[in-house]
């Protein structure tokens, strides 16, 4: 039995194929789908979804929030879906701009940290996003010898 999974965005669908397994991240922690899995919905946060390919292999995908359902599939015995705010492969992440995002976050972090909660939350968001963004490009990055 596979997994037929798809990882799509308001912009474009990332990825469609069947896999093995999905690993993703939930407010409640780390949640893996392997086939067979009971029908299940759950908010994702921003962090890396690991899919294992059929036949080896794994890719990592920077997932940007969104929400994770599994549900039984007639053809291919379980689906699951990632439907992300935003999504990213390794080698879409640009880590000079992700670094000047997190920057930026941590500056808006610090002014608006006991001033205006609503600007403090969304900084700690911007935060999170661009940490999670240079978590997985920075171990992609060539190790120099």
């Amino acid at each position: 039995m596979a997994i037929y999974f798809e990882l799509t965005t308001p912009e474009r669908v990332v990825e469609r194929e069947k896999v093995e397994s999905v690993t993703a991240m939930t407010a409640a922690g780390e949640v893996t789908i392997l086939p067979g899995h009971i029908s299940y919905v759950v908010p994702l946060v921003p962090g890396v979804a690991r899919v294992r390919k059929r036949g080896g292999g794994e890719e990592e995908v920077v997932v940007l929030g969104g929400f994770l359902q599994v549900r039984p599939d007639v053809e291919h015995g379980t689906r699951v879906i990632i439907l992300a705010d935003a999504a990213e492969r390794v080698e879409e992440i640009d880590e000079e701009r992700a670094e000047a995002a997190r920057r930026r976050a941590e500056e808006a972090l610090q002014t608006y940290r006991n001033v205006d909660e609503v600007k403090f939350a969304e900084a700690s968001a911007a935060f999170e996003r661009a940490l999670a963004r240079l978590r997985i490009a920075r171990r992609k990055r060539p190790r120099a010898l």
